[in-house]
C-alpha cells in the first residue's frame, strides 16, 4: 500500500508557471516508480512525467518535453512538477502516481493520489 498525497495547482495564463509536490509514504517496496498522469475532462488518463526513485531513470511524454521537468527529494519521499510554458491544452486533472516499475506505471497499474486540477487560461 502506498499513500500519496498532493499540494499544488491552480490556475495561470498561458505561459505562466506552476509546482505540483507529492508526498509518499507508508510503502515498503526497494523500488519505486514515482510521477504524475493527468485527465482532461472527456479523455483517457495519461503519462506526464515519472521517475525511479532509486534509479533516476525517468519518463517524459512528448507533448511536455522541454517545458515539464520531475525532480525528486529522497529525504522526503517526495516528487515535484515543475510545469513551465503551460498551455490551455495541459489545463487537465493532475494525478500523483506510484508502482512497482516503470512498466505498470505507463500501464496505470499504480496507486493514485487525489488530484490536482490545473487551469490554464488563454
Amino acid at each position: 500500500q502506498v499513500q500519496l498525497v498532493e499540494s499544488g495547482g491552480g490556475s495561470v495564463q498561458a505561459g505562466g508557471s506552476l509546482r505540483l509536490s507529492c508526498a509518499a509514504s507508508s510503502y515498503t517496496y526497494v523500488n519505486i516508480y514515482l510521477g504524475w498522469f493527468r485527465q482532461a475532462q472527456g479523455k483517457k488518463r495519461e503519462g506526464v512525467e515519472g521517475i525511479d526513485a532509486g534509479g533516476g531513470h525517468s519518463y517524459s511524454d512528448l507533448s511536455v518535453q522541454g517545458r515539464f521537468t520531475i525532480s525528486q527529494d529522497n529525504a522526503k519521499n517526495t516528487v515535484y512538477l515543475q510545469m513551465n510554458n503551460l498551455k490551455p491544452e495541459d489545463t487537465a486533472m493532475y494525478y500523483c502516481a506510484a508502482a512497482t516499475d516503470l512498466l505498470r506505471w505507463v500501464r496505470g497499474e499504480n496507486y493514485w493520489g487525489q488530484g490536482t486540477q490545473v487551469t490554464v487560461a488563454s
